[in-house]
């Protein structure tokens, strides 16, 4: 725990200065520093002397998606159909994720041995997650550029605060286990705790922000909808490391695990919030 809570200390205000401080190009930069450490922890899933190989095949074709879609047409709002190809097949890959998560154990035995797939299995977990990064960072950039730093910190604070909202709801209430054979200590009422709780900060920041009927319904779905695609990521994380035998993805962050121990729920829930909000607003 002390080990725990000297690294949030420090995470924490770096966590602040990369998302308020830093211009759209050195985020990107920081963001892509980010997606090739959580692609080498991604490689340990399959075996650990494919780490570098992971990390590096990964950040190759995030160069050629950065470079066939530059960063100056997020920045002005536009999104290429290259990037939101990538995000829609982010939320195909999830809905597969779903069904590993609910036909296990028996269902992984078809990708299990099969190297290629859990590649692609990670390339379609971390490239979306690193352009909704950039999306949400860029959201109204030219008009003011803080504007996406407050984006972004809204969507993780919905994951934070409905990872908090379980905790305590499980521990208080928790009496059906969600899905024990992946992650044991889950519970029915820890799940519905966690959204309840993101869906009443949704609700205060669109009263706060004076958002409009029609912008208000988007982020309260979209906010739902992220919500529970953030279990999700954070279960399809316990059955890959599960299935490789291992307790945490890496011993980068002391008391934490690896980076992909802190960001299994936003690799989903990123992806997910921006395709719903752009769906529905």
């Amino acid at each position: 725990m002390k080990q725990r809570i000297i690294t949030a200390l420090i995470l924490i205000p770096l966590a602040i200065g990369w998302l308020f401080f830093l211009s759209a190009e050195y985020f990107s930069l920081l963001a892509a520093v980010l997606f090739f450490l959580a692609g080498r922890e991604w490689g340990r899933f399959s075996s650990p002397d494919l780490t570098t190989i992971y990390a590096t095949s990964y950040t190759a074709i995030l160069c050629l998606t950065y470079y066939f879609s530059p960063l100056h047409f997020v920045l002005e709002g536009t999104l290429l159909p290259l990037v939101k190809g990538i995000l829609f097949i982010s939320v195909a890959w999830w809905l597969l994720a779903l069904v590993m998560i609910l036909r296990y154990p028996g269902f992984e035995s078809w990708w299990q041995t099969r190297k290629s797939l859990q590649w692609l299995f990670g390339l379609c977990t971390l490239l979306p997650f690193f352009w909704s990064l950039l999306i949400l960072r860029s959201h109204h950039y030219q008009q003011d550029p803080a504007v996406g730093s407050w984006a972004l910190l809204f969507v993780m604070s919905l994951v934070w605060v409905a990872d908090t909202g379980a905790y305590f709801t499980g521990r208080a209430f928790g009496a059906r286990k969600l899905l024990p054979s992946v992650s044991p200590n889950k519970t029915v009422e820890g799940l519905l705790g966690g959204v309840g709780a993101a869906t009443l900060l949704a609700i205060i920041v669109t009263i706060k922000a004076h958002s409009s009927v029609q912008q208000s319904v988007a982020i309260i779905v979209s906010s739902v909808l992220a919500v529970l695609a953030s279990v999700l990521g954070d279960l399809t994380e316990s059955l890959f490391k599960r299935v490789a035998g291992i307790k945490d993805s890496g011993s980068l962050l002391p008391g934490h695990g690896g980076v992909l121990d802190r960001i299994d729920s936003l690799t989903a829930a990123l992806p997910v919030f921006v395709v719903s909000y752009i769906l529905i607003s």
